[in-house]
């Protein structure tokens, strides 16, 4: 993925997070997430990056 796809990938989920409000945005990411593990169908490569999605939160 270029630099270019990833920047409207990011604006993609800017946008549907933003019009599905906050009431809703952690059932959106978790469902999110889970279909974009499905498509990877890797377990191991799963269980990595949930970890590193982890690091670095604190602002």
């Amino acid at each position: 993925m270029t630099p270019a796809d990833l920047e409207t990938v990011y604006e993609a989920l800017a946008e549907q997070l933003d019009a599905i409000g906050p009431d809703r945005r952690e059932l959106y990411l978790a469902k999110l997430a889970l279909l974009l593990v499905h498509e990877i169908a890797d377990a191991g490569r799963a269980r990595s990056l949930v970890a590193e999605a982890a690091s670095n939160l604190e602002e």
